[in-house]
């Protein structure tokens, strides 16, 4: 169904959304949307130096007589 909407289609689509929702609104929730994605962004960076940073501070937890077996 929406594989046959072509250009003319969007543009009919966007001059309604236009004329409903006014010039006004629709600025300000893609100025929403671009701070959504800055933060969205921001969180993916942080989350990765996190693993980033655990993957230099590992800490061997394996019990003292576990670790006598692998020697031998």
């Amino acid at each position: 169904m929406l594989n046959n909407i072509g250009l003319p289609g969007l543009l009919l689509i966007a001059v309604v959304v236009l004329v409903l929702f006014g010039r006004g609104k629709i600025s300000g929730l893609m100025g929403e949307v671009g701070k959504g994605i800055t933060a969205f962004k921001k969180g993916v960076d942080d989350g990765t130096k996190e693993l980033d940073d655990a993957d230099k501070v590992v800490k061997d937890v394996t019990p003292e007589d576990e670790k006598d077996k692998d020697k031998v």
